[in-house]
């Protein structure tokens, strides 16, 4: 099967109302993981994550029906990688609305790793509203160097983030892979048992270089400790973000090719945003506007471009 998008059916309004319900859940999910790190520490906050993802749903869903190679290398990529180095990148010195941005730098990089290893060459109205979303994202990254350095963003920071993004990118193409040996895989199975995957790594990497106490994940002192708002931050991330938000996700890309659905991220650092001035207190600036705009023009691009330009054609027939 192909993965180019010229040979992927066009979006139904009903997975159009999915992908962005995901969009939604993604763009809160910046200020959740603040609230969390609060409270925990990157690999603490990663390891509670995927246990809450997990459990209990893993005691009553069957494994996938696909080679286990799919669901590990997902659930490091995706787990272990995308969120290792996110989570520390917050933690270290990166705002929720700089990393919404930086984050989607995965659609370029899904866009590369499909056109090379997959033969997925991505049509003109996905170029093109690449190269909107790239002047978006440039506004937005403008809008934090005039900060002059006062908007709690450092050079570790945004390193950390490029590489959450490339590990997210090469988890959407082992989707694809996955999703090519066997279509009709059930991907919230594939999401609960990639889940499983992360959270041995995560522990270790907290008993490496967190307090080097493993035996803490064992005490009940551990748990009761945990405030309020970071267990509602674990439960969102878990359940909502990674359950269904991912799961939402997969399922989309298992119908259309990953170039075609990575492009909706697009409109997380417009919900970032906006939940950062309704949660956070944050200042949106004419450069954060402007990006926003030009972010949602890329979305309507990728979407409609392909439709527009063949309805321009036939008129002119």
């Amino acid at each position: 099967m192909s993965s180019s998008s010229s040979s992927s059916p066009p979006f139904s309004p009903r997975d159009l109302m999915l992908a962005m319900a995901v969009v939604v859940i993604w763009g809160v999910n910046f200020v959740v993981m603040k609230w969390g790190l609060r409270s925990l520490t990157p690999f603490e906050l990663g390891a509670m994550r995927y246990i809450c993802a997990a459990f209990p749903l893993v005691l009553f869903i069957k494994p996938p029906k696909v080679h286990w190679r799919w669901v590990v290398l997902f659930g490091l990529l995706q787990g272990v990688g995308q969120f290792g180095f996110l989570f520390t990148a917050l933690k270290v010195g990166m705002t929720a609305s700089l990393a919404s941005v930086i984050l989607q730098t995965q659609v370029f990089l899904t866009a590369v790793w499909t056109w090379v290893l997959l033969r997925g060459k991505p049509a003109r109205p996905l170029i093109a509203g690449m190269c909107i979303a790239a002047l978006g994202l440039g506004c937005l990254l403008i809008n934090e160097l005039r900060s002059n350095g006062t908007g709690g963003t450092t050079l570790a920071g945004l390193l950390l983030v490029l590489c959450a993004a490339t590990s997210w990118s090469c988890s959407n193409v082992v989707v694809r892979l996955a999703q090519k040996e066997n279509a009709s895989y059930d991907p919230v199975a594939f999401i609960t048992w990639g889940s499983l995957m992360p959270i041995i790594p995560f522990i270790a990497l907290s008993a490496w270089l967190d307090d080097g106490d493993i035996g803490k994940w064992t005490q009940l002192q551990t748990w009761q400790q945990i405030p309020l708002l970071a267990w509602a931050s674990i439960a969102y991330l878990g359940w909502i973000a990674t359950t269904i938000g991912y799961g939402l996700w997969t399922q989309l890309i298992q119908r259309y090719s990953a170039n075609r659905v990575a492009p909706f991220s697009l409109c997380v650092p417009v919900i970032g945003l906006s939940t950062g001035m309704l949660m956070l207190g944050e200042k949106v600036t004419p450069w954060q506007w402007a990006g926003a705009v030009l972010v949602v023009l890329a979305l309507v691009v990728v979407i409609w471009g392909g439709r527009l330009v063949e309805a321009a054609r036939r008129k002119r027939l």
